[in-house]
């Protein structure tokens, strides 16, 4: 699924008011803020986030300019007959000529603003309507008329509950919501539901355990994300491309250390992790990067690398078998590495036995640079 972008409107009710909402979109890391032209200096005080403003004299330093506010967009202005004539649809237009990024904010009250929509929305890089009622229909309308067409469809929404049904309406959604909440929590609930709709879920399926040999010493990769964990949740690791294990974070304390919930103690060094929807080597992985975090149930959700430590420890060899399918991983000979059982809870490797099922992930298919591809390859 392609990015979901989560706004945040702070435009109604002077600035001290609207401050908090985008202090809260900043920390929840929202996509972007709405406000009025003369508080675009304000948020860019506060901090680093995309900023689009209703146009005015001192909209210069937005990086979206949207018109539509105390016009045709809004019913300021009575819609024209003939949309040609209309004042919002030739100032797109003119904005569109100087090469500026450009939004359209459009109140659907009818069907006559509705198409209204769509013909504007052809002609702007940002389409912003909303509805005093909101209502599924002009949404469905609207994704199906401009389907074809550049412009990014943003929705406007008072609560996640109705964001997520914005982002679901006709299975590829609103491409974004603007999100007219007071409520730190709405806030936050709607970034998070964004972010956990861009990955999805991955299936999982058992594996029965076939061979556990210790290996000698080599260098594995420790991965200290920047987000904690719970049982049950870690990264998808594996030595070949056919199939990753759910190697469990080290989210449980341990007769010998204290619990560390940021951690994945990931494989070896030339393992696969699974990476949105590419693979990378965990060698590979540095400060800042992203990882895909995955729990029992196959939820996925974004984490940040903090830092990676490689080193010399001893190994095992972790094969398994989904029916003729052999999978296998290379990971740390320590208690405290641990894959998730088919129920979801956390084995230590120093527990496993053949005949223990496990949680992996398949995948059809071979990589190239960490890319499915359909071509023959035989890994030993």
């Amino acid at each position: 699924m392609e990015k979901k972008s989560v706004w945040i409107k702070a435009d109604e009710g002077g600035w001290e008011m609207q401050k908090e909402r985008v202090t809260t979109g900043l920390e929840s890391g929202a996509d972007f803020v709405l406000v009025n032209a003369k508080d675009v200096k304000k948020v860019r005080e506060l901090g680093t986030i995309l900023v689009a403003a209703f146009s005015g004299e001192q909209a210069s330093g937005a990086d979206v300019t949207v018109i539509g506010k105390g016009g045709e967009g809004d019913g300021t202005k009575a819609l024209p007959s003939e949309f040609a004539k209309a004042s919002d649809f030739k100032a797109t237009l003119l904005l569109a000529e100087k090469g500026l990024s450009l939004g359209s904010y459009v109140l659907i009250k009818n069907q006559h603003y509705e198409h209204f929509a769509a013909e504007i929305g052809k002609n702007c890089d940002y389409l912003i309507i909303a509805a005093k009622d909101w209502k599924v229909i002009p949404l469905e309308n609207l994704i199906a008329e401009l389907q074809q067409q550049k412009v990014r469809l943003i929705f406007g929404v008072k609560s996640a509950a109705e964001a997520k049904l914005a982002f679901q309406t006709l299975e590829g959604g609103a491409d974004g919501v603007l999100l007219d909440s007071a409520d730190p929590d709405e806030i936050k609930k709607t970034v998070r539901l964004a972010r956990e709709l861009e990955l999805g879920k991955v299936e999982l399926q058992n594996a029965t355990l076939t061979r556990i040999k210790p290996l000698g010493l080599g260098e594995r990769v420790c991965v200290d994300t920047c987000n904690l964990m719970h049982p049950g949740e870690g990264m998808l690791i594996g030595s070949k491309a056919n199939g990753m294990f759910l190697v469990n974070s080290e989210s449980e304390d341990s007769p010998y250390v204290a619990a560390r919930p940021f951690r994945v103690n990931a494989g070896a060094v030339h393992s696969y992790i699974m990476v949105g929807k590419k693979t990378r080597y965990l060698s590979e992985l540095r400060t800042g990067d992203a990882v895909t975090i995955v729990n029992s149930k196959g939820k996925l959700r974004e984490g940040i690398v903090g830092r990676v430590k490689i080193e010399s420890r001893p190994l095992m060899l972790v094969e398994a078998k989904v029916g003729a399918l052999v999978i296998s991983a290379v990971l740390q000979n320590a208690e405290t590495i641990k894959l998730v059982g088919k129920d979801g809870t956390p084995i230590s490797l120093a527990k496993l036995k053949k005949g223990d099922q496990v949680l992996v992930r398949l995948e059809a298919g071979a990589r190239h640079f960490g890319k499915k591809i359909e071509e023959t390859i035989i890994e030993k």
